[in-house]
């Protein structure tokens, strides 16, 4: 299927295992807070933490210098990194009691933040946030154990993109995503393989992504990280996935493993999908305009196959989330600058669905206009599947961090022969007990 993360460049994986271990290091090393610090009135600094992009950097610079206009006695210091050095930094900062005051977190390390005081609880500030006339589900999302330590900015859904000019290019219709399954899937990119010459792959491959086994697994009543009464992942059922990742190679429906690696190990830009030598690819549909813009195509959202047709299980994942530091003086500050990046036009305007489709629904209508016509598909897809979203996993346990490096790590071996499925299934279940 091919996953590309929203978050972070796919390629930095080893790196990253290690910042996430840095990291989980560090926060160990750190003493809870013992309660909440005194507040700070008057005239304020506040320091935000985020990652991404040059683009993403200079929309929310300019949403910043808006909101700076409209609160003169409050100044605001952008502190932006790449995704790999993020993870270490605020490690060390909140090691040293620097953290910042409003930190952009992720859903693979919110539960060891929050679990081990350094996030403050926003319930507390719940007037204060646009928690209230959030969906419940959504919110939920920002919650460990039942304490809310992040206000998700967006959602994002999983998606199977289409180019379709190489649809159009090898005769074959788009199918329709409401009853294609598995075994549909891989036919169609064999077909489409065949169809295209050495020019492109019919489809991404399987086998290395997180998500992707998510939904495997979910597809097959099971959860990676079950909560209680949820059935947990089984070595048959990761055992089957790592053999259609290999299976959709000897078909020719995806590229042979080094192929595929290497696609992921490099910048979106020279991806498969991105550079037009892919015809479908799984990526969450907030990811439309940067692979649209790179590739020159226009491409198309489908649901993501199923196992059982008509039942694909799409979940809705936070794209990131505003958190506040439990160290922070100026909580009330801070919480005023994340309610006006959320809410105020002078922002959302700005911001419109690049970290993700805003999780708030009347946000989602105001940037409708303002939005381009590939982004506009993003939106659409999300309003499409909403009736039959399924209840969201729970957030990746604290120390299960490096997860998705492992995984990928792990698929990597079966891919390329130095593990048989059923190895690299026991080694999965062997690290899920690891991070118990």
């Amino acid at each position: 299927m091919t996953h590309h993360s929203p978050t972070r460049s796919p390629g930095r994986w080893r790196r990253a295992a290690a910042a996430a271990a840095t990291a989980a290091a560090m926060l160990l090393a750190t003493a809870c807070s013992g309660g909440a610090p005194t507040q700070q009135t008057g005239p304020v600094t506040l320091r935000i933490s985020t990652w991404g992009n040059d683009v993403r950097t200079r929309i929310t610079q300019q949403a910043i210098d808006a909101f700076q206009a409209a609160n003169p006695d409050i100044k605001v210091i952008l502190e932006n990194s790449q995704w790999n050095g993020y993870w270490d930094k605020l490690a060390t900062t909140t090691a040293a009691k620097d953290a910042p005051d409003v930190i952009q977190m992720d859903e693979s390390y919110i539960a060891a933040y929050g679990s081990r005081g350094s996030l403050a609880d926003l319930d507390a500030m719940a007037d204060r946030l646009p928690m209230k006339d959030m969906d419940a589900a959504i919110l939920d999302t920002g919650k460990v154990k039942g304490k809310t330590y992040g206000v998700p900015i967006g959602i994002t859904n999983l998606a199977i993109a289409v180019n379709v000019p190489l649809m159009e290019k090898a005769g074959i219709p788009i199918p329709d995503d409401k009853t294609w399954t598995w075994d549909d899937y891989q036919k169609l990119g064999t077909q489409l393989t065949e169809k295209l010459g050495p020019d492109a792959w019919g489809n991404g491959g399987a086998g290395t992504s997180t998500i992707d086994l998510g939904y495997w697994a979910r597809q097959r009543g099971e959860e990676v990280f079950p909560a209680e009464g949820q059935k947990p992942l089984s070595k048959e059922t990761v055992q089957s996935w790592f053999e259609y990742g290999k299976d959709l190679i000897t078909t020719k429906a995806a590229p042979p493993a080094s192929v595929q690696i290497e696609s992921l190990s490099g910048p979106l830009d020279a991806t498969l999908l991105a550079t037009n030598k892919m015809a479908m690819s799984g990526m969450w549909n907030t990811q439309i305009t940067a692979f649209s813009t790179a590739s020159g195509s226009e491409l198309a959202l489908l649901r993501i196959p199923a196992t059982k047709a008509g039942e694909p299980h799409i979940v809705s994942k936070a794209s990131m989330y505003w958190s506040i530091s439990s160290q922070s003086t100026k909580q009330e500050q801070a919480a005023k600058l994340i309610n006006f990046l959320m809410t105020d036009p002078a922002a959302t305007k700005l911001l419109t669905s690049e970290r993700g489709v805003p999780s708030l629904a009347s946000v989602r209508t105001e940037i409708a206009p303002f939005v381009d016509a590939q982004a506009k598909v993003a939106l659409d897809y999300s309003d499409a599947v909403a009736p039959e979203l399924v209840p969201p996993p729970q957030v990746t346990p604290s120390k299960a961090s490096t997860w998705g490096a492992d995984l990928q790590l792990v698929g990597t071996d079966v891919l390329f022969d130095r593990a048989t499925p059923a190895d690299g299934a026991q080694r999965v279940l062997d690290l899920l007990k690891s991070y118990q």
